[in-house]
């Protein structure tokens, strides 16, 4: 039985990012196209043991190689996406990233053929069938075990500001959902999803993840698909929130405020603060997630205190003032993934998939 371990946490700052992406055809529809790029034939240098499918054979996950420092991140995240988008090129398939693919219909999509999934899909049955979902998943290193439970529990408070900001899948089996990230809400069907609960220390969350893996009712601790959760093999805090994007910039901008928010954290931390997150009840938690979810970069949130509500704009001013960071700020100030999708579908379902396509560096 696999299990991770307090002595993979060893080094603070370090970065992992995690794309989902869709396989579509030259129309840009979603296609079953994970065989042919992930076993068929052999993947880029840059990708080997980094490209993997999901549940669908139209969705497909890539992993950069270990980022040292936030400075590196973004030649690191655009090498990643020149190398899929060349290797899906030629073999005859393009890339598109959003929450949901605006066109991908469930029914008529294949599942993939790997034990893992086809065991998920008996298990779960149909919230796990329906599961066209694709998000953006970033890793930041800690160095101690109850460091990263303790930060994890406190960055449970920010998972709606990144999914708010992020919110990019208005559209699920071909209607508009009326909210503004969908894929929040369709992935929350799945069990040990969403908004975690506190954890008071690793050791708390290490006899929660054994007595899953003992009880069966998980096959793997990957399978505890949480919005936030300290990631007990690769020794990170992983943030699981924002829907997938076709701009790597955006991208960028959730690693950026996602690096500093764990190393904020991880000082205060150290200076012995207590925290918010033990007086964070998850009920509460999930409202301000429910708001992003409906509202995206409309939403207001219950304050860190609990004791009124705050608008994004003026909390994404408050962040990057208090972390010295600016790229949030350019994504809530410009149109919303979700809001662009809806004027696009206005305009022609064509331009719709062709706004969700990525694009080589010398396309952009």
């Amino acid at each position: 039985m696999e299990r991770g371990s307090s002595e993979s946490f060893t080094r603070m700052g370090t970065l992992g990012i995690e794309e989902e992406c869709f396989v579509v055809d030259d129309r840009g529809r979603p296609t079953s196209g994970t065989d042919e790029l992930v076993y068929e034939h052999e993947p880029p240098e840059l990708l080997e043991g980094r490209l993997d499918h999901e549940l669908f054979k139209c969705v497909i996950e890539t992993q950069t190689p270990l980022i040292e420092t936030p400075s590196e991140a973004r030649e690191s995240l655009y090498a990643v996406r020149e190398a899929l988008i060349s290797h899906a090129k030629s073999h005859g398939y393009r890339i598109a990233a959003a929450g949901l693919h605006p066109l991908a219909t469930w029914r008529e999509l294949e599942h993939a053929e790997k034990p893992r999934y086809r065991s998920q899909l008996d298990r779960i049955q149909y919230p796990q069938h329906r599961n066209t979902t694709a998000g953006v998943h970033i890793h930041v290193g800690v160095d101690d075990a109850d460091k990263a439970v303790w930060i994890a529990n406190e960055l449970r408070w920010y998972v709606p500001i990144v999914l708010a900001l992020s919110a990019n899948s208005p559209f699920w089996n071909g209607f508009d959902t009326g909210l503004e990230s969908a894929r929040g809400k369709i992935f929350e069907a799945l069990p040990n999803t969403g908004m975690p609960t506190y954890f008071e220390d690793f050791a708390a969350f290490d006899r929660f993840e054994r007595r899953m893996l003992e009880t069966d009712s998980i096959e793997d601790r990957g399978e505890l698909w949480y919005d936030v959760r300290p990631h007990t093999a690769h020794g990170t805090v992983e943030l699981r929130a924002p829907d997938g994007q076709a701009d790597p910039e955006v991208v960028l901008a959730f690693v950026e405020y996602t690096h500093a928010l764990v190393e904020s954290l991880a000082e205060a931390y150290e200076d012995g603060e207590r925290g918010y997150g033990y007086n964070h009840r998850r009920e509460l938690l999930d409202e301000n997630k429910w708001r992003a979810i409906r509202h995206g970069h409309e939403a207001s949130f219950i304050t860190r205190d609990l004791e009124r509500t705050v608008e994004l704009g003026e909390l994404v001013d408050r962040e990057c003032s208090r972390l010295g960071i600016d790229g949030i700020k350019d994504v809530y100030e410009r149109e919303s993934g979700a809001s662009r999708q809806r004027r696009l579908r206005e305009e022609s379902v064509e331009a719709l998939c062709e706004s969700v396509i990525l694009r080589a560096n010398d396309d952009r």
